[in-house]
């Protein structure tokens, strides 16, 4: 006997999405398809706050979509009085919190607790609502979803989630939309005025992310090896308290600001490798990015990275400067290092696909079936 199944799916409708509405809307298509091959499809429901695009989610007659306006409390008001009156077997919310109230089981993903881990870099009220929505979420769930080991090991420390509550689901990169050509590799350096070689770091400018020691690194390995023509790009907008000092005592560091989804795959294939010695990642999605473009890894070995980039990468402390400006030497100097990696990057990243991932969710789905 198949589920009926009521998924949240009122973040995937927002024009410039989020990391996590972006896992929503890739995660929800991915399953959506994945049902339909199926011995015995789940009944599956989509609830919106906004009507969807026609395209956005493949149709089909095992899923339906609802559109429930409402201003305001969306999930705890206008979400939950749906649950009530319909009394799915699961509600499944996949990029927000589980509603305050609501009968049956649930499924909830948590993607991670940096604001635990990091509490200054989130402004008060933020971090207020997102501990006390995390701390309701894992215990109202019936299973927990969580986007790395290390996101599910912080739950438990932080919140005392019981282990056997979590389920891991490693996200998908979309691959296709990283693709690039040599039109597009020459347009985006005309663009941007690229350095002729360059470091870079992707990601948005805030203090977990590390960028300060990012910038030491490089000025460190500048004077070491006494090249001022290789430059640092750092691509992505200033976060919350971003601060200018961070960029000082390094020469030939490119702020590009945001990046176009378009233009990542061009951007990333041109460095000389990835710089990402964050201080904390749930789920790392430029390390992974980086893999499938050919470009080569430096990762902190902290939180979900080791996860991600297994061998296929030169993983630091993240507070150790000289560890990471050495990272940098062995790229620059070492063709064999730089080409071994780009294969196994290659091999690690197509580990991490939404198919994957929903095939993944499904089994999950069965395990509330098997507690019918």
């Amino acid at each position: 006997m198949s589920l009926r199944i009521a998924i949240d799916a009122s973040r995937t409708t927002a024009e410039r999405p989020t990391g996590t509405e972006h896992y929503a809307r890739r995660l929800i298509h991915a399953f959506v398809e994945a049902n339909l091959s199926r011995d015995e499809p789940q009944d599956v429901t989509l609830y919106f706050r906004d009507a969807p695009g026609p395209d956005l989610f493949p149709a089909n007659a095992r899923t339906r979509q609802i559109v429930l306006p409402w201003r305001r409390v969306w999930t705890h008001l206008r979400f939950a009085r749906e649950l009530w009156a319909t009394r799915p077997d699961v509600c499944f919310v996949p990029a927000h919190a589980l509603p305050l109230f609501f009968p049956g089981r649930g499924l909830v993903t948590v993607h991670d607790l940096g604001y635990k881990h990091f509490p200054t870099a989130h402004p008060q009220m933020q971090r207020r609502y997102l501990d006390i929505t995390t701390a309701h979420s894992q215990r109202r769930a019936t299973l927990v979803l969580a986007d790395s080991r290390a996101t599910a090991d912080d739950l438990s420390r932080f919140y005392g989630t019981p282990q056997e509550k979590i389920r891991v689901l490693y996200p998908g990169v979309d691959a296709d939309s990283l693709r690039f050509d040599a039109e597009d590799i020459a347009r985006v350096r005309d663009r941007f005025q690229l350095p002729e070689r360059f470091f870079l770091f992707i990601g948005t400018l805030q203090p977990r992310k590390n960028i300060q020691g990012i910038v030491n690194a490089f000025a460190q390995w500048q004077q070491q090896v006494g090249d001022r023509q290789t430059g640092l790009v750092l691509a992505g907008g200033k976060g919350w308290l971003f601060d200018e000092t961070w960029l000082a005592g390094a020469e030939n560091v490119r702020m590009l600001g945001y990046i176009d989804e378009e233009d990542k795959g061009a951007l990333l294939s041109q460095a000389l490798a990835l710089v990402f010695p964050s201080f904390y990642e749930g789920f790392g999605f430029p390390v992974v990015e980086a893999m499938i473009c050919g470009t080569p890894v430096i990762a902190s070995k902290t939180s979900s990275l080791p996860e991600l980039v297994g061998e296929a990468g030169l993983l630091v402390d993240p507070r150790d400067t000289a560890a990471i400006s050495a990272a940098m030497q062995r790229y620059n100097s070492d063709s064999n290092l730089r080409e071994s990696m780009i294969h196994k990057g290659k091999r690690q990243a197509a580990t991490f696909t939404w198919g994957r991932a929903a095939i993944r969710l499904h089994e999950i789905f069965d395990e509330f079936q098997q507690m019918q």
